[in-house]
């Protein structure tokens, strides 16, 4: 059985967090009955607990709600004592490899030839016109000699990415996830609410890799060794679409609200381009209307955004499943923390799942959104690859 350290209770439904920039995570627990089956984001309204929400609910995918009974918080470095036997396969903790995993050459070929067909009928249909953008997401599976332990991956995420959201979650129905998300979907409390528009991605090296200054100090674009970051016209095309989007759906809620950015926002090895949104919700019973009307915004799906999903569902070679949505703190009556689902990995005894997607324009090449997809997918492989923490 799983067992939570402070209170010796098996877990059956958990899930372990850590704010940005906090230096201690949270355990909610569910030790009673099974996670809330939620029918659809518009039934959030008025609820509160920890939702985890795919990309497109399903029913081998549904949207799910723990309601947690254990609730501890402590600072990161020990947050193995929720877990003292905690494993996917066996009790025996097991240390972090010093080995990057990889795979064949073969088999990277392979993945590569797959991309290729997708990305030829995805931009055919930006060509079309269909579309003004749409994310292709791809999957690859890696493995290690022998399974880590969940908690080592969850802290050792924490400690390479202090500017992210880091969650460990799993349930029976969703199995075991891990997140390091730098976007926020929608986070708040009593009438003042934020979200962002994040998309655009350039990948650091060298020098650039030494700076890490928070985004607040980087309104001017120009951060990382006091070098200009250079973003091309498409990544700046791709996330105006994300911030108008934003912009159409608060509009829907309310009209006192504020946009600043676009700015650099680092996350991990890569930049991306931001812009914040704050505004005032006097209705926070509304929350699952809002998060309907954000979720999914063009920076993991396409515009229009309805159909851009069907075809996503219907036409990306492997299910999404719960990357690309959101997880998190939903609380009407106290603090709300939602991130968007991004740079995640699905764990199965030592198979790691890991999911990265790029955001398609009419202009976007082949080569240049496989690289991008390499890179995202590196965040979570660095997790795979150092000595125990």
């Amino acid at each position: 059985d799983k067992l939570c350290g402070q209170c010796k209770t098996e877990m059956s439904s958990y899930a372990i967090y850590r704010l940005p920039y906090h230096d201690h995570c949270t355990l909610v627990m569910q030790t009673h009955g099974e996670p809330l089956v939620v029918p659809s984001l518009a039934e959030l309204n008025g609820k509160d607990g920890f939702v985890i929400a795919p990309f497109s609910a399903s029913q081998d995918c549904p949207i799910l709600l723990l309601k947690p009974d254990v609730i501890e918080t402590m600072q990161v470095k020990h947050a193995c004592q929720f877990f003292p036997q905690f494993s996917l396969k066996e009790e025996k903790a097991s240390t972090l490899t010093t080995c990057p995993p990889s795979i064949s050459s073969k088999v990277g070929e392979r993945l590569e030839a797959h991309y290729a067909i997708d990305f030829a009928n995805f931009h055919a249909q930006l060509e079309a016109g269909a579309f003004s953008k749409i994310v292709l997401a791809r999957r690859v599976t890696v493995t290690t000699d022998e399974s880590i332990s969940p908690e080592d991956l969850f802290m050792h995420a924490c400690n390479l990415y202090p500017r992210m959201f880091v969650a460990l979650v799993s349930t029976e129905k969703n199995g075991t996830w891990l997140v390091a998300t730098p976007e926020t979907l929608l986070e708040g409390n009593g009438n003042r609410w934020h979200t962002m528009a994040l998309a655009g991605t350039i990948k650091l090296s060298g020098e650039q890799l030494g700076f890490d200054n928070p985004p607040s100090a980087d309104m001017t674009g120009k951060m990382y060794n006091a070098q200009p970051i250079a973003w091309s016209d498409k990544n700046i095309q791709e996330q105006r679409y994300v911030a108008t989007y934003i912009t159409q759906c608060l509009e829907r809620f309310t009209d006192d609200f504020t946009e600043k950015g676009p700015y650099t926002a680092r996350a991990g090895n890569l930049v991306h381009l931001r812009s914040d949104f704050n505004f005032k919700l006097d209705d926070v019973t509304c929350l699952g209307d809002v998060i309907n009307e954000l979720h999914p915004t063009p920076a993991v799906c396409g515009i229009p955004k309805e159909d851009a999903r069907e075809f996503i569902l219907a036409n990306e070679s492997v299910p999404r499943k719960y990357y690309s949505g959101f997880m998190g703190i939903l609380n009407p009556n106290g603090d709300t923390n939602i991130y968007v689902s991004l740079r995640c990995m699905q764990i199965d005894g030592n198979m790691y799942g890991l999911y990265a997607g790029g955001g398609l324009l009419i202009d976007s090449v082949e080569k240049q959104e496989w690289g991008e997809t390499e890179a995202k997918m590196k965040t979570m492989k660095r997790c795979l690859v150092t000595k125990k923490i």
